[in-house]
């Protein structure tokens, strides 16, 4: 039996043993700007920006920072929406010599001082924006943080003065102040591009990027992510598009970016893949369900990309059967498990298949993909190029399991972090005996390498000694018609030890029911020992910053609850 069982599921054209050469990041865009001076890269606002114009831009916001102090070992950080003020400030500070610091808008300053404190972040990107500046500026003068670069959405729109007005109008901006600690974007472009290039000695060994781990148990670890790991992330992505015929063709692409750009699976695959094929990105600040279906239709988007709740958004929205969204050609999921009921509706409304995918920050996010026209349901798919998966024993993490068993997911590939920042002991606890990341995913692997996630091993349940995967009462849930989103967790259990506790929300127009007739319709579709044993309905879920829904707030509630009772 072969070790790599995934082989033989490649689709014709695709190679798993490619060659990636360890790049700068910044040479993704230097590539593609010489190839394609004159495509359109940037749509936002009624502005459209060439690859050339891009490439500009990016060189003057590395000068600009050069002036400011930084080089290599200066880290920088990126507090921003989806606009052009990302993507250039993501290239230029790399271009400086420097390196990236995201930062999610929806943390609590606590977290925000943490990670300023903890990856030693000396300037940062922001705008005047009344959900952004504020909290940054509460930064400055008690932590380390120096100076603020602060730009405005108007600047980067095809009607910089009506835009300004109306947000200013609507109090969507503030004012900043003109002081030492503070610099406008503008004024940090305002000189000829001539920024001086620092060689870099090795990709594989230079941290471009520390990203940040949504910190599920106590404050988040910062994951070094180097020049390497990320350009054979993107080398990944790019191969697993060659079919015969490809799936998509360079410089013709359009792709919707709507996932937050703080987020590691938006940076890799809609910036630094979209960049590769020498796609237009199409910017939203933010994921409006109404927004996406017209410019889907209206600018004929070929490529996007998103969570299991950006397409339940699409498919559950009224206005949906008025777009034509033939234009798609290829829509990929990741960031979570997507159930298989969301997946065939939104091929039957679109016409286009999802590629369910499976990655991790620490990851780059690459890990799994699933061929298109040969997906299977409830599959995140098989290894992507270069990526080895094996699974450790749950009982014995000296071993790993059979094809079949089930154990927890573990990974090596040039995409794999350098480690934790400042971290060696979280790095080791992480890692196999003979190397691998250990994911914290349960799954099984089929015999044509397939994997099947059954469940994150924190959130594994055990009722009356049975393991009991959420994800599993999840899907089954999934398959009631009036079910809109669902997360399953354990609440406590005098007798039991634990049972499920599903929470949903219903589609639009769909009639409540109670646990008794969910129990009946399930009756069919779980074991006894994975029956749910609580039900609430509600108006909406709670969600991640990514928009990932966010089972780590609903197990806090239950918690209060108890505790206040």
């Amino acid at each position: 039996m072969s070790d790599k069982p995934w082989l033989a599921s490649y689709p014709a054209g695709m190679r798993w043993d490619l060659e990636i050469k360890p790049t700068p990041v910044q040479q993704i865009l230097e590539d593609t700007v010489a190839r394609f001076p004159d495509r359109p890269a940037i749509d936002f606002m009624g502005k459209r920006f060439t690859y050339k114009e891009l490439g500009a831009l990016t060189d003057r916001a590395a000068k600009g920072l050069q002036a400011l102090g930084v080089k290599p070992g200066v880290h920088v950080g990126i507090f921003l929406p989806n606009s052009p003020h990302t993507i250039i400030a993501f290239f230029g500070i790399l271009k400086a010599g420097g390196t990236v610091v995201n930062y999610s808008p929806l943390d609590a300053a606590k977290v925000l001082e943490h990670k300023i404190e903890d990856s030693q972040t000396d300037f940062l990107f922001t705008l005047d924006l009344a959900g952004l500046y504020p909290q940054m500026a509460g930064m400055l003068g008690h932590t380390r943080l120096k100076k603020l670069i602060v730009g405005n959405v108007a600047e980067m729109t095809g009607a910089p003065d009506a835009v300004a007005g109306k947000m200013k109008a609507g109090k969507e901006t503030v004012d900043v102040p003109q002081d030492d600690r503070h610099v406008s974007f503008a004024s940090l472009l305002d000189n000829d591009g001539a920024y001086t290039r620092h060689p870099m000695a090795d990709p594989a060994d230079t941290v471009a990027v520390l990203q940040y781990t949504g910190g599920t148990t106590g404050l988040p670890k910062g994951a070094m992510l180097t020049h390497a790991n990320l350009s054979a992330a993107t080398a990944q992505y790019n191969e697993s598009t060659h079919y015969d015929p490809p799936l998509m063709e360079p410089g013709q692409e359009r792709t919707l970016g709507v996932l937050p750009p703080f987020h590691i699976f938006s940076l890799t695959v809609n910036m630094l893949f979209g960049i590769t094929l020498g796609a237009e990105i199409v910017q939203h600040m933010r994921f409006d369900p109404k927004a996406a279906l017209e410019d889907i239709a209206n600018k004929k988007i070929t490529v996007f990309c998103g969570v299991p709740t950006m397409f339940t958004a699409l498919i559950s929205h009224p206005d949906t059967p008025k777009y034509d969204l033939r234009s798609l050609k290829f829509c990929g999921s990741g960031g979570a498990p997507l159930p298989v009921e969301v997946a065939q509706r939104y091929t039957a409304i679109t016409g286009a298949e999802i590629s369910e995918g499976w990655g991790m920050t620490e990851t780059s996010p690459t890990g799994t993909f699933s061929p298109m026209g040969k997906s299977k349901p409830g599959s995140c798919g098989i290894p992507l190029p270069n990526i080895t998966i094996k699974l450790l024993s749950l009982e014995d993490p000296t071993k790993y399991v059979s094809l079949g068993e089930k154990g927890e997911m573990c990974i090596s590939g040039p995409n794999v972090m350098k480690g934790y920042w400042k971290n060696p002991e979280a790095t080791a606890k992480d890692t196999t005996f003979d190397g691998f990341f250990r994911t914290g995913d349960v799954a099984y692997m089929d015999e044509a390498g397939y994997v099947f996630i059954v469940d994150r091993t924190k959130d594994m349940l055990l009722c009356s000694g049975y393991n009991v995967y959420p994800r599993v009462l999840e899907e089954a849930i999934y398959q009631h018609p009036s079910v809109a989103e669902v997360c399953v967790i354990g609440i406590p259990d005098e007798y039991r030890g634990q049972s499920p506790k599903a929470f949903l929300t219903l589609k639009p127009g769909a009639k409540p029911f109670d646990l008794k007739e969910l129990q009946a319709f399930l009756k069919d579709k779980l074991g006894k020992h994975e029956m749910v044993h609580a039900l609430d309905i509600r108006a909406e879920l709670p969600k991640t910053a990514v928009g990932k829904l966010s089972k780590k707030d609903l197990v806090d509630e239950e918690a209060r609850k108890r505790a206040a009772a």
